[in-house]
């Protein structure tokens, strides 16, 4: 299926709410099998709500809309690293809009955000257990460079891969 893909800049209220609603469904669904249910609606209001979203905004987050053909599907939050890295915190897309290569598309234009601010890498982490999602990291040639265990409270810890892209 062809696709026209836009990615915009969120920084309204309403942009940032529409984030939160889309984490909320895209969490639920992605999620629960892996984590629970408890820990997603933990996270989700810890991380992904509008108020965390509206928080991370003001520490330096910048988080952008993913359209297909028109229709808002997903989103992406990145923070700008004080390593010469960028930090991909977020890169969801919708269930009924997988399957179209539109991470890997986002993925190009972040590298290009890269090139255009001088860093050098992108950094994320993923759960251990989040198969589909590692799978389309290798596949766009970010390498596993460690682990993690986070304590976030709630009596939940993630259990993550640090992996990171090297810009060229």
């Amino acid at each position: 299926m062809d696709t026209v893909l836009m990615i915009k800049k969120a920084d309204t209220d309403e942009q940032i709410r529409q984030i939160a609603d889309l984490a909320r469904i895209i969490w639920n669904e992605h999620f629960t099998p892996i984590i629970g249910k408890d820990q997603v609606d933990y996270m989700v209001e810890k991380f992904q709500s509008y108020p965390a979203l509206k928080k991370q905004l003001d520490d330096g987050y910048e988080y952008y809309q993913i359209f297909d053909s028109g229709e808002f599907c997903g989103y992406t939050g990145i923070h700008p690293g004080e390593d010469g890295r960028l930090f991909l915190s977020k890169l969801y897309i919708r269930k009924d809009h997988r399957g179209r290569h539109l991470a890997t598309r986002v993925f190009d234009f972040l590298t290009d955000l890269c090139r255009e601010r001088g860093y050098s890498a992108v950094w994320l982490t993923c759960n251990k257990h989040n198969n589909n999602s590692l799978g389309i990291y290798r596949h766009l040639g970010f390498q596993t460079i460690d682990t993690q265990e986070a304590d976030i409270g709630g009596g939940f810890i993630m259990d993550d891969y640090i992996m990171e892209y090297q810009v060229l």
